[in-house]
């Protein structure tokens, strides 16, 4: 992407919306809204400084929810420009509170509230389309219980917890231990201001908080004028110090025994070859959950994996051996079977409920995670991307292409690749747009020729 962004032709307009094209082939007019960064893109240098002193804390979208981020941001690491922006839904100046805590911390001056929507003009020949793809949502499916279970998550959940960046740093916790260890976190807090509470009333009165309780509530409390003044607030505090204790001491107690995710099942076609979503195979799914489980295995030796398929699609070069290996060298064990529902087990372990159709059984078997392989479905706005372009799409909402000419959308000088054409892994994806970037020379060329 650095050389992307440093490339002399390449503009790289990020952070904007296509919102009208007009003309024809080798002579288009894109309208493009830049969307205010309230943040300056000359001036930013991308050093952080505003997101270490943001006070307002949102939950991270590019983490799949399971971290959190500030109001003021970059999507991710890396990412080209290198550059933040202000949340308007959440910054609280722009939200109409008081803060702007960043802007005095920014020695670049580079923070900027009065920033406005800018439109822009662009001619054009030729266009890619090139929108990407969205996951299937799970939760379409009740058998699996996405969302109700803790431990049940998407494959891209799973990515990001493989990766060092990601919100466990690598370390594959389980969702339910996380969640624990945070309600033992905001207990710990309330605990500590209850007991100070309580430590004031026992040193004003020379006892301990459990005899005076005791006394208290057997009525023989021998108070004096001070101690009679106090009696019922220190009683109804000790009360909701007990509520914070309990609970308190049992998550302490089970999360000694939290440790990483041993046992992993991952569940292929949540979405696709499915006649109630999508009747098509994605593609990538089966080699994707394969990777994973090969990387879990690498940060865990004592990983074990089971993949459920209906069959496993190893159809790219070298792909059959990569499926061999990760079973020889990984852990990885492949059962043929399409898995009919997850329930609740012990400690939060989902239970997996499927047919063995080498032994024609119906089986149960308890996993520490499940990993769902979701469909590969098109973005969401595909609709409202396809009407400004004024191009059509397929039946199943990524963008009609000739047969053909299968880069070639519906209007002359527009090419899709990737999975806005349809469902396809990074390789694919990668000489798709390659072959779309050459068609369109051709019709920037052939258009520039006959004018």
């Amino acid at each position: 992407m650095l050389d992307v962004g440093r490339h002399p032709n390449i503009e790289l307009m990020a952070y904007s919306d296509l919102v009208k094209l007009e003309g024809e082939a080798g002579n288009f007019t894109a309208t493009i809204r830049k969307k205010a960064r309230f943040v300056e893109e000359d001036r930013c240098t991308g050093c952080g400084a505003c997101t270490e002193v943001c006070p307002t804390t949102v939950s991270d979208l590019y983490n799949e929810g399971h971290a959190t981020r500030k109001a003021v941001y970059s999507w991710f690491a890396q990412g080209i420009p290198s550059t933040h922006v202000l949340d308007p839904d959440h910054c609280r100046v722009l939200t109409g509170k008081r803060c702007g805590v960043c802007q005095k911390k920014c020695e670049a001056n580079a923070i900027n509230f009065e920033q406005t929507d800018k439109m822009v003009n662009l001619s054009v020949g030729a266009i890619v389309v090139a929108t990407g793809y969205d996951i299937f949502d799970p939760e379409k499916m009740p058998e699996y219980r996405y969302r109700e279970l803790d431990n049940v998550i998407t494959a891209m959940e799973f990515e990001r917890f493989l990766s060092a960046s990601g919100p466990t740093e690598g370390h594959i916790d389980r969702p339910s231990d996380r969640l624990a260890e945070q309600k033992i976190a905001l207990l710990s807090k309330a605990f500590k201001k209850s007991r100070k509470a309580l430590d004031r009333f026992e040193e004003k009165h020379g006892r301990t908080s459990q005899d005076f309780y005791e006394a208290f509530t057997a009525n023989s409390l021998d108070a004096g004028q001070d101690l009679t003044k106090d009696a019922a607030k220190w009683a109804a505090k000790y009360q909701a110090h007990l509520e914070i204790e309990t609970p308190l001491n049992e998550l302490e107690q089970s999360a000694k025994g939290f440790t990483t995710a041993k046992k992993l099942a991952f569940i292929q076609c949540v979405g696709s070859r499915d006649l109630r979503f999508y009747p098509f195979c994605s593609g990538y799914c089966c080699m994707h959950s394969i990777k994973e489980a090969i990387i879990a295995h690498e940060h865990d030796n004592d990983t074990q994996s089971v993949i459920f398929g209906m069959d496993i699609r190893a159809v790219g070069k070298g792909f059959e051996e990569y499926k061999i290996r990760g079973g020889n060298n990984s852990n990885i064990g492949y059962k043929r079977s399409r898995v009919a529902e997850i329930t609740r087990g012990e400690n939060d372990n989902p239970v997996l409920i499927y047919e063995d159709t080498s032994e024609q059984k119906v089986k149960k078997e308890q996993f520490d995670l499940v990993i769902l392989a979701t469909a590969c479905a098109p973005v969401k706005n595909t609709q409202a991307v396809a009407e400004v372009l004024g191009i059509e799409l397929d039946r199943f909402g990524f963008f009609k292409t000739n047969p053909a000419e299968p880069l070639d959308t519906t209007k002359e000088g527009i090419f899709v690749c990737g999975c806005s054409h349809s469902p396809m892994d990074i390789p694919e994806s990668v000489a798709q747009a390659s072959s779309a970037a050459a068609r369109a020379v051709q019709a920037v060329m052939k258009h520039k020729k006959a004018s």
